[in-house]
């Protein structure tokens, strides 16, 4: 299998480019935000790949770092989320935003991409928040998503409801909530959560 592709990017398409290693073209799907951190034309490229070998193709998908191979893995393994559905979130939300959405149940980002409706979203936010929990216990909780994993409570649930019904995006009120939580501790109470976060939020 080929687990990596090094060599010259001759040009890109919609939704795919073609890398020329070594005199032999290859055509790799990718996302859009991918596609957007290849060099220009003609430049050395190097991608990471995930191979799909099917009866009747073999097609190559490419990744410009693990975290949204990771991704690509983990979305593939939602009923209903094939590699073009995984491809279309990951072109409008970059890895770290995924996590944000995910740890956050934020399934209304995930609509943003084209074949991802609101029942589907939904399941993807359901069946993906335990698997990223495990994986930032796994590799420590210093970034935003892993805070929110940690930071499950009702107080906290409370407060990031109030928020968004105060207009503010559920990831932006679950990053700030999270964060008051890792300040204060288990103790913390909901309107401290709340005014906490409306000073994050203030300009």
């Amino acid at each position: 299998m080929i687990a990596k592709l090094r060599g010259i990017l001759d040009s890109v398409g919609d939704g795919f480019l073609i890398l020329d290693v070594n005199g032999v073209g290859y055509r790799v799907f990718c996302s859009a935000k991918t596609q957007m951190k290849m060099p220009a034309k003609g430049q050395a490229a190097a991608l990471l790949i995930e191979t799909q070998v099917r009866e009747d193709h073999i097609h190559l998908f490419g990744f410009a770092d693990a975290a949204e191979k990771g991704w690509f893995s983990l979305l593939t393994t939602v009923q209903g989320v094939g590699a073009k559905v995984a491809l279309a979130i990951l072109s409008v939300l970059s890895a770290d935003e995924l996590s944000l959405a995910i740890a956050s149940g934020d399934s209304k980002a995930l609509t943003r991409a084209p074949g991802v409706g609101p029942k589907l979203a939904v399941r993807i936010v359901t069946e993906l928040k335990g698997k990223i929990g495990t994986a930032f216990s796994a590799a420590g909780t210093d970034t935003p998503a892993g805070d929110i994993v940690q930071a499950q409570s009702s107080a906290v649930n409370d407060a990031i409801s109030a928020l968004v019904n105060l207009g503010y995006a559920r990831m932006d009120a679950s990053v700030a909530v999270a964060k008051s939580f890792k300040k204060r501790g288990e103790s913390a109470k909901v309107d401290e959560l709340i005014r906490d976060a409306l000073k994050e939020f203030a300009p």
